[in-house]
Formats: structure tokens, C-alpha cells, sequence
């Protein structure tokens, strides 16, 4: 935490929010020696929960660029394979190591959020830098002065003037309410929103006893009426957690599970008994806590609950990650404009959970956002640099605007993929029509357990899931 009173009066630019996607562009824009910029966060310490959990190729490859990849790759576990089944069989298998031929990050990293945020912290400090904490952004406005400031004012009164404001506060954003930007739902059709049994659900950080851990895997099991996932954490999270005056004994696990909407809502911190109940319906019977269903003849059990928390799935993507405070901003400008064209107010963008937020089927989310912070901070270089040279002549707009489109075309992507893995592996067991008396949960196993014998549509789900072909 930092006095308020060590915070400049003014900026070019300010970054609302020091999670993931916060430091990322902050330690972009440092990369490229630029030091001018102020970062805030409403909360008095970061690296509070576990949350994301999975960074994928394309990520590790974006922060490479910004020297933290091998930092952060060193403290996850890298896994090669993803696996799906049912509560009694694995079905398939993602082929992560067929990614060599197009990454040097050929694997999935298992690494979560508190984690990655603490190294991207820790590189930042070796800047020099320092996060604002307490700092909660309270509104916007114009600055009396020049209409191509803002003026970002906090609770406590303290005012703050930017050039360029970023938005990097989460899914309930002051940056882009105070904006005025629309946060909606992009439907995709009846396939990607169909209401599944994964609707809502239960994550948590638990440690098994009554097994071996050592065989533990990256497993997400299907059933009629749910989905459950058991991803082994890497050691080093026990250590942050020690570092945190949290020692915790034994291999810690992330589990998650979908909750049938018509069992009611879930309990806000669900309990160990809860959890319990939750793996023995719909957990793999290998980590059932009943010796009589268990293939091992051992009772499995929670021995103890880290963290745990609920959540909606759902969907919403800013209409526009790019604009000027109650300016008229040049709409879909691709190319320089006209110089007799004036825009005024203070910049805008949009990163992460502020821009997009979506279920985390397939572990995309935090993925997404650090890499458009990353990319934004090249492009607020250029416009940095085009602005600075011939302020009067130059309108350097397109440069955020085609960064602004390249963005909200991903995260469409990223959306509807997600949509579609949410239905698949949510899929309510029900009849596909009474000429074929079989259900579409046995039809999906089959598809899949084929599909896990085909070498090509298990990389083909391997390109899917690391983000390759959609930076």
C-alpha cells in the first residue's frame, strides 16, 4: 500500500486495476521505456484468490515479449495432455505436445491467478514502480482545461489528470460505466446459449486425503447431470500461500463442479460437506469418498478447504474498447484522417474482465485479457509517438482503433468458443427426438471417445484451446 498523497496530480496515462491484465500493460509500456503512467487499485493488496488457473501458448508467447514468460513458466506445472470422461472411464485426450510444431509453449501451464500476479508484481517493483492502493476511482469527467484530458476523481477526493485512461477494473468497471459503454450479452445462436448444467457453479482449492496424489491429473469428467474438474496445483502455490502465513500440508487441488439450477442456489463459501457431496455425485469414482463405489475399496475425503466460491456463466463484451470522453471519437476510422477533423475528450480503452468476461470453459478469460494488454501497449506507443510529433497535423486515432476492432473481434471468438464447450460439456441428458430414443449425453460420449482415437482431432483440440489462432 502507497500514501495517496505519493500520487502525481497528473499522467499521461493511468491504469484502473493492478490484476493480471493491469501489470501486464503496465510492464508492456515499461518494456518499451516508457515510464510516464500511474497504476492504481481500489483493494489494499493484490494476489487475494486463486480464481484463473490455466495459461495457455499463446499467452506465454505475448509475455514473452515483455520478458516475464520464463518467469512464470518456471513456477506452473506444464501439462501435455487435457483429459475428459465419464465417471468410470476417460473417454479422450487433448495432444498438447502436438503444439511443437508452432510453439516453443507446447503444453497447457497450471499456474493460478494469485500466482502469475505475484511474479508480474514482482517484476514490475524491479522497475522501480510502485501500485496507488487504496485507490477506488469514483468518476470521470472532462478536464475544464483541455478537453483531450480527463480527470479521474477518487472517493477520497483525490483527482488525478490523464491523457489516456485504462480501464483494467474488472467485469463491474468504473472505467466504462462512467465511459458510458454498453456491457451485453453477444448471442451466438441456439447451440452456444442453451441452458446447461453448468449454469452455475462451484470452484475450490482442496486437499484430498486417503490416496495417492501422485497420480493426479488434469481430469474433467461428464455426467447426465453434470460436469466436474480436478486439476492438480503446482507446489510453488503452497509456497506463496506459506509466504502468506497460510502453510498448507499435501498436494492442493482446484475442483470444479456445476450445480442443476433446480437444486436451488449455491451456499456463497460452500462448505466442505457441500464440495463432499458435489465430487461423489459428480466426481470420477476414483475420488468418491464411498469405498463401495470407489475401484480402489478406499474412502477419498476433503481433508481441507483452501478457498472456495460460486459464480453465474455468463457472458458480456463492451460495444467498444476504445473512445473519448464525451467526444465525438472518428467511428470505424481504419486510415490517418482528415487534419480539418477535431476530436476531443480524454482517450478510453478497455482491457480484460472491463472488456469481456465469459464462462471459464476452456480457461481463456485471464488469457484473453493479458494478452490485450500487452498488444495495447504497443499500440499506445505508436499513438504516443504519432501524437507527440505532429500534434496539430496527425490524427493518430486509427492506431486505437484498429487495435480497439482486432480485440473485440477476439474476444467474439473467445466468447463463442467458449459457449460451445460450456454446452458441450454442460449437455442436459436428454432425448435427441422420439425417432432416436437415446440420449444426447451418450451421443456426446461416443462422439468423443471417437474423436480421442483420431491423433488429428485431438491436436485440433489442442490448437483450440491454446489460443494460437486468435492472439
Amino acid at each position: 500500500m502507497t500514501d495517496m498523497t505519493s500520487m502525481p496530480n497528473s499522467t499521461t496515462v493511468l491504469i484502473v486495476g493492478a490484476g493480471p491484465s493491469g501489470l501486464a500493460a503496465a510492464l508492456s509500456l515499461l518494456h518499451h521505456g516508457f515510464r510516464n503512467f500511474v497504476i492504481v487499485d481500489a483493494v489494499e493488496q493484490g494476489e487475494n484468490t486463486s480464481r484463473a488457473l490455466v495459461i495457455h501458448a499463446a499467452t506465454l508467447e505475448a509475455l514473452d515479449t515483455i520478458d516475464c514468460g520464463e518467469e512464470i513458466a518456471a513456477k506452473g506445472t506444464k501439462a501435455r495432455s487435457i483429459n475428459f470422461g465419464n465417471r468410470s472411464s476417460k473417454l479422450c485426450s487433448t495432444n498438447l505436445s502436438s503444439l511443437d510444431k508452432h510453439t516453443r509453449h507446447p503444453y497447457a501451464l497450471i499456474i493460478p491467478q494469485n500466482l502469475t500476479e505475484y511474479i508480474l508484481g514482482e517484476k514490475f517493483k524491479e522497475y522501480g514502480m510502485t501500485v496507488h492502493r487504496p485507490c477506488k476511482v469514483a468518476s470521470l469527467k472532462m478536464n475544464e482545461n483541455d478537453a483531450d484530458l480527463t480527470d479521474v476523481i477518487f472517493e477520497d477526493g483525490k483527482t488525478i489528470t490523464a491523457k489516456y485512461v485504462i480501464g483494467a477494473d474488472g467485469a463491474r468497471s468504473i472505467v466504462r460505466q462512467m465511459a458510458g459503454i454498453s456491457f451485453t450479452d453477444p448471442k451466438t445462436g441456439e447451440k452456444g446459449d442453451r441452458v446447461t448444467n453448468l449454469a452455475q457453479m462451484v470452484i475450490a482449492d482442496i486437499v484430498y486425503e486417503g490416496r495417492d496424489n501422485s497420480d493426479l491429473e488434469f481430469l474433467g469428467t461428464m455426467s447426465p447431470d453434470g460436469f466436474f474438474l480436478s486439476i492438480p496445483m503446482p507446489n510453488s502455490f503452497n509456497d506463496l500461500l506459506a509466504k502468506n502465513g497460510q502453510e498448507v500440508e499435501g498436494q492442493i487441488c482446484r475442483i470444479g463442479a456445476g450445480v442443476p439450477l433446480v437444486e436451488g442456489e449455491i451456499p456463497h463459501s460452500p462448505s466442505k460437506e457441500y464440495l463432499q457431496g458435489l465430487i461423489d455425485r459428480f466426481g470420477p469414482t476414483t475420488l468418491s469418498s464411498d469405498a463401495s463405489v470407489n475401484p480402489s475399496s478406499m474412502s477419498v475425503r476433503i481433508k481441507e478447504v483452501i478457498w472456495s466460491t460460486r459464480f453465474r456463466t455468463h457472458s458480456a463484451i463492451a460495444d467498444k474498447v476504445f473512445t473519448r470522453l464525451g467526444g465525438d471519437e472518428l467511428q470505424g476510422a481504419t486510415v490517418a484522417a482528415d487534419d480539418s477533423i477535431m476530436k476531443r475528450g480524454g482517450i478510453i480503452l478497455l482491457i480484460g474482465d472491463a472488456a469481456h468476461i465469459h464462462s471459464p470453459a476452456g480457461g481463456q478469460g485471464m488469457n484473453l485479457g493479458i494478452r490485450d494488454a500487452i498488444f495495447l501497449g504497443d499500440a499506445l506507443i505508436k499513438h504516443i509517438n504519432a501524437t507527440a510529433s505532429q500534434p496539430s497535423s496527425v490524427d493518430a486515432d486509427y492506431i486505437l482503433h484498429e487495435f480497439a476492432e482486432e480485440r473485440h473481434e477476439r474476444a467474439l471468438e473467445v466468447i463463442a468458443f467458449s459457449k460451445n464447450l460450456l454446452s458441450l460439456l454442460g449437455m442436459q441428458d436428454k432425448k435427441i427426438s422420439w425417432l432416436f430414443p437415446i440420449s444426447a449425453t451418450t451421443v456426446r460420449d461416443w462422439v468423443m471417445w471417437l474423436g480421442g482415437k483420431l491423433g488429428f482431432m485431438r491436436a485440433r483440440m489442442a490448437w483450440a484451446m491454446s489460443g494460437l489462432g486468435r492472439r
